[in-house]
């Protein structure tokens, strides 16, 4: 799997706590092998073509497919935030 990075998901990654860009990594690792891992949570969100998955239990990685094998990474952030 090949990962695309836009704009606003680099400017927002640098923001983010130290902790959360080592988790972040650690997931985007598990991604890279396989994006259905049960350890990423990744879900389908409703009526779009976007997906998102848990970096912790308070922040996620909104994305979508470009193709089978390569995914756009939109954006990071808190939960309650990223789907805005």
């Amino acid at each position: 799997m090949k990962i695309f990075y836009s704009q606003k998901f680099n400017k927002v990654l640098v923001s983010l706590p130290v902790v959360i860009k080592r988790v972040y990594k650690k997931q985007e690792d598990i991604f890279l092998v396989n994006w259905k891992d049960p350890k990423l949570h990744a879900k389908k969100i409703i009526n779009t073509v976007l997906f998102s998955f848990r970096v912790t239990r308070k922040y996620r990685v909104l994305f979508k497919f470009a193709d089978e094998n390569s995914a756009l990474f939109l954006s990071i952030g808190h939960r309650k935030d990223v789907y805005d």
